[in-house]
């Protein structure tokens, strides 16, 4: 909070100064009924929550550009009558100067990078989730730096500050040719503290590297892989990601996609295999079905997800089915998984999203 705090007594002259100021912001409601809670709770869940943002800008001369993003999200979930959480933290709080072939970005803000969209062995610092209807992802503090020297070459640099305030740091080269986009990336992060790095279900207590290589291929079929390997003196993980789409010509186009992820630790039989596939059709200009299945060959569990969205200019409305496995199918002592019904069982979501 303090760092917060500081963040906006720097960015306050700027306000005071900004040739342009705007605002936007989202706002959710949402209600879920499962069929498999943690005991006596109900079967009854509701959420809301708050995104307002605001943003300002100055434009300087020769094509550079001074601008400030401030965004807080307040959100509260309820099981019943009862409060499950209460949220009320910095959403993005970052300021950047840009101009034709840099960027630099300091701050609470976005990082991610990679082509996989649902089982991503890159997703290192962001919490992006396919199913999830309002597209929010959390940030991290840091200063991030991009170069951009041609049109098929980019080079990122940036140093991250975690909750316990340790400073990792690593860069990413992406370079485009005739068969396709490129990425290499490395990280260094010397936190000893246990910690789940990004979404891809990899946990470290130790301090250790990461190294990256990912490729896209866009043709009739479209194509890509990412291939991950963090390592520590005591302990390596590698993560592979392949996926494909392809656009079938029924009706107004249904995209299908797929995308596997093996993961292989250096403890003994600790390799896993998970497979994704989804499908999603527009039905006219404002309705869109989308469905995702999703199986873990060694565990042998499945889970299943239907959503039916309506986007109208600043609404919309979806409804959402989704068949999971029970909290029983799981190793983890009951008090230990979340307090939630969602993500077990059957459940039944309708959610109402306002942009403005």
């Amino acid at each position: 909070m303090k760092n917060n705090w500081m963040f906006l007594f720097i960015a306050l002259p700027y306000f005071l100064i900004a040739q342009s100021l705007s605002t936007k912001g989202q706002l959710w409601i949402g209600g879920l009924n499962g069929n498999n809670t943690p005991a006596n709770q109900p079967s009854l869940e509701m959420s809301i929550g708050y995104i307002p943002t605001v943003s300002f800008y100055n434009d300087m001369h020769n094509d550079r550009l001074f601008d400030v993003e401030l965004a807080y999200r307040v959100e509260q979930y309820y099981s019943g009558n009862s409060l499950l959480l209460y949220n009320f933290e910095p959403h993005r709080l970052w300021m950047r100067f840009s101009n034709q072939t840099i960027e630099a970005r300091l701050g609470l803000q976005k990082i991610t990078f990679g082509p996989a969209q649902m089982l991503r062995s890159l997703s290192w610092f962001d919490s992006f989730d396919m199913k999830d209807p309002t597209g929010q992802t959390d940030g991290v503090d840091a200063l991030r730096l991009q170069w951009f020297p041609s049109n098929s070459f980019a080079i990122w640099s940036w140093i991250v500050r975690n909750e316990q305030g340790v400073v990792s740091y690593g860069g990413r080269g992406e370079f485009s040719t005739h068969i396709g986009e490129w990425g290499i990336t490395v990280h260094h992060d010397p936190t000893d503290t246990l910690q789940m790095i990004g979404q891809t279900g990899t946990w470290f207590d130790q301090r250790h590297n990461r190294m990256a290589l990912d490729f896209r291929y866009d043709g009739i079929i479209g194509l890509w892989n990412e291939n991950a390997l963090i390592f520590s003196k005591g302990k390596n993980i590698m993560l592979v990601t392949i996926g494909a789409d392809f656009t079938l010509p029924v009706a107004s186009g249904i995209l299908i996609m797929t995308e596997s992820i093996l993961t292989n630790s250096s403890n003994k039989n600790s390799d896993r295999v998970y497979t994704a596939f989804m499908a999603s059709m527009p039905l006219g200009m404002i309705h869109q079905v989308m469905f995702i299945a999703q199986l873990d060959w060694k565990e042998e569990k499945k889970y299943n997800y239907l959503r039916w969205s309506a986007t109208y200019d600043r609404y919309s409305l979806n409804f959402i089915a989704s068949i999971s496995p029970k909290r029983s199918a799981y190793k983890a002592i009951d008090y230990l998984l979340p307090k939630t019904a969602a993500g077990f069982g059957t459940n039944f979501q309708l959610m109402f999203i306002y942009n403005y």
